[in-house]
């Protein structure tokens, strides 16, 4: 009865080990995935973006994950459908960022 009780926790073990390792390479895979996603979208950001306007893009995604994520898209898109004529700047960018963000509401109190 024992021995029996070893084989089958034995073979449960075995089983969720492979769970386990079929789990990180699953996972691994989706890492390297979004990697090459990443860097396609890199190369492409190189080739339509002045480095200052890189730079402005960078500091962005640091203060800002969500919009520096939506302007990289919108440009990209724009860069594939072929309605950029020439590369952005520094000066594009920003004129681009006012368009996106939302207007800001200016609060006054006054005083009685």
């Amino acid at each position: 009865m024992s021995d029996e009780l070893e084989e089958i926790k034995r073979r449960r073990l075995e089983q969720m080990q492979q769970q386990q390792a079929g789990a990180q390479y699953q996972a691994q895979q989706q890492q390297a995935q979004q990697q090459q996603v990443d860097e396609a979208k890199q190369t492409i950001l190189r080739k339509i973006l002045t480095p200052d306007a890189r730079e402005r893009l960078t500091s962005l995604k640091l203060a800002r994950p969500q919009l520096a994520e939506q302007v990289e898209m919108q440009l990209i898109s724009l860069a594939q459908s072929g309605r950029l004529q020439s590369m952005i700047d520094d000066a594009k960018l920003k004129t681009l960022l006012q368009q996106i963000q939302p207007k800001k509401r200016e609060m006054k109190i006054k005083h009685i």
